[in-house]
């Protein structure tokens, strides 16, 4: 007799429990500044909104004090990746854009931005709100909102897929800034159906959305790139950037080649 598959709100409940419990633990690594823990923890706080979400209705106060959360954790996240892709990249430049002198200027530049958000994380650490976020999540883990009439889990995620292609799709005929903005939302259409696939354990549409999620947010680390490159151009070796900025120009993204990414096999 075949095993009976966990309704949609066991596996639900599930995957809230054992998010709470990874995002609790990363806590004292955070304050600490442990490798990779900032970006730990906001993944963490994006896969309990992921599967809160699921269960439908307005935002709860659970889910807003995540979203807080994340918010918090990104700039701190973000200058770490904008840092460690920018200066990998000075180091390919050729030798008259002084390539070490450019990669160092650019991890001087991240480290103070990174220095510049912590406070704002270990500020959201010590805050009532998290404490009450914390509380709210072990409240959900034991008694997780009612599931009945969900959908199958798997239905949820092909779905959320169908809405990736669809947002895919939308971006055709676009340029610059909207075309930019309808692929981001696009990548997060991804990321929430990879992260549905992850909870109904289905691991071939999870890896077909993970590739989606990763060429998309090629495309979106180098629009973010340029942005900053723009600004650091302003105030020294404008030429080194510019080569840089030239090269993030090159990092492309056809709409097609991605939609080709979604199908089995």
């Amino acid at each position: 007799m075949p095993n009976r598959r966990p309704p949609t709100g066991e596996l639900l409940a599930a995957r809230i429990a054992r998010q709470t419990v990874v995002l609790a633990g990363l806590e004292p690594l955070v304050r600490a500044d442990g490798p990779d823990a900032v970006h730990r923890m906001r993944v963490a706080c994006r896969r309990l909104r992921s599967a809160l979400r699921e269960y439908g209705g307005p935002e709860s106060p659970v889910g807003a004090g995540l979203r807080r959360l994340g918010q918090a954790l990104g700039a701190a996240r973000d200058a770490e990746v904008l840092g460690a892709a920018l200066s990998a990249a000075a180091r390919e430049l050729p030798a008259e854009c002084e390539p070490g002198l450019v990669a160092a200027e650019l991890e001087r530049w991240a480290g103070q931005r990174a220095a510049a958000a912590r406070p704002e994380v270990l500020a959201a650490l010590d805050s009532t709100w998290y404490r009450s976020l914390l509380g709210g999540l072990g409240e959900l883990s034991t008694r997780p909102p009612d599931g009945t009439g969900l959908p199958p889990h798997r239905k949820l995620a092909r779905r959320a897929e169908r809405r990736v292609a669809r947002r895919l799709a939308a971006t055709r005929g676009l340029t610059g800034e909207a075309r930019d903005v309808a692929l981001h939302r696009a990548r997060k259409a991804a990321k929430r159906a990879r992260y549905l696939g992850e909870t109904a354990d289905a691991a071939g549409l999870t890896r077909r959305m993970k590739a989606v999620q990763e060429e998309l947010g090629a495309h979106q680390d180098a629009v973010v790139a340029r942005q900053a490159l723009r600004e650091l151009a302003r105030t020294a070796h404008p030429f080194a950037y510019g080569v840089l900025y030239a090269r993030q120009l090159a990092v492309g993204c056809e709409p097609e080649r991605v939609e080709r990414l979604l199908r089995p096999g």
